[in-house]
């Protein structure tokens, strides 16, 4: 063993106890590995089922890479008896090991404590959107909705979503401070229609639809406000004037509670067409191909 040691002295120009210490690490990783292994192995015989074998899997890497850390980090720093330098080790050995867990454990200390959401609530982070439904640990549960389906309504799927995620991604709370949100229904009308006509029967229906919204919301923005920099000139429903391509666009702006925008847009849309089919000079426009003769058609007075 001493010639060994030697030959590799002369090779690398290592000394012994580095040499030992190398051998001693280098053992220390193959046996986990082994066990790891036999580990696995034992676990594939017992079951079949996929989710089961992955979690094992994964648990097993975390395991073995933390008691690894901590035997090579016993076999190279023997020497230090400060008991405190050592466990500081073995602490980042751990923190490295386990990023992902350790950060979602501290997420959900910020979760629970500055509640950015609480169950219940309708949010959206990332690419997800959905209501909580659970909290844990490691992770938050969301019934998504949106996706496929329009209108923010349920998709009826269930979303684990790491709690990390609260630290890299932009949160928007739909229920929290506000609790309102501003909806939006475009509605375009012919350029030959009565316009004007068309966007006094759609402000009076977006205030009998919405108006008592105003006042509640009126009084949330106040109790908001002790926390949020959230004010708003008006709270009243309005419709607002553009052009198109193919026609005059009136777009009708309210208030609603999230979870009641599907339902209000179809309440307003019924009331609008009743309300057009009942004029002769209101038509909704979309996309057509026409002639025009300015001479029978135009503007008194255009005659070329």
């Amino acid at each position: 063993m001493s010639d060994l040691h030697d030959w590799i002295r002369q090779l690398t120009g290592l000394p012994v106890a580095t040499q030992n210490k190398l051998m001693m690490s280098l053992l220390i990783i193959l046996v986990l590995w082994a066990i790891r292994r036999v580990l696995i192995h034992f676990v594939w015989r017992q079951t079949e089922d996929p989710k089961t074998r992955y979690r094992w899997q994964k648990s097993s890497v975390y395991i073995v890479m933390v008691i690894g850390l901590a035997l090579v980090s016993r076999v190279w720093f023997e020497g230090i008896s400060d008991i405190t330098t050592y466990l500081g080790l073995v602490s980042a050995g751990i923190a490295i090991a386990l990023k992902d867990p350790i950060t979602s454990m501290v997420a959900w200390l910020f979760i629970m404590s500055r509640t950015p959401f609480s169950v219940g609530d309708r949010i959206q982070i990332g690419a997800y959107s959905g209501d909580v439904i659970d909290i844990r640990l490691f992770k938050f549960t969301l019934l998504e909705i949106g996706n496929w389906v329009d209108a923010d309504q349920s998709t009826g799927r269930i979303l684990d979503v790491p709690n990390s995620m609260v630290f890299t991604d932009v949160l928007a709370n739909y229920s929290k401070g506000f609790q309102f949100i501003w909806n939006e229904i475009p509605v375009l009308v012919t350029f030959e229609s009565n316009w004007k006509k068309a966007k006094e029967l759609l402000l009076d229906i977006a205030e009998r639809n919405a108006q008592n919204l105003s006042k509640v919301a009126e009084k949330k923005i106040k109790k908001a406000s002790r926390h949020y920099m959230i004010f708003y000139t008006s709270l009243t429903p309005t419709v607002y004037t553009s052009v198109k391509d193919s026609g005059v666009m009136l777009t009708m702006r309210y208030l609603i509670e999230p979870r009641k925008r599907r339902g209000s847009e179809q309440a307003i849309w019924e009331d609008i067409l009743v309300a057009f089919a009942e004029r002769d000079d209101i038509d909704l426009a979309y996309p057509t191909q026409r002639f025009f003769n300015n001479v029978t058609e135009g503007k008194p007075g255009k005659t070329k």
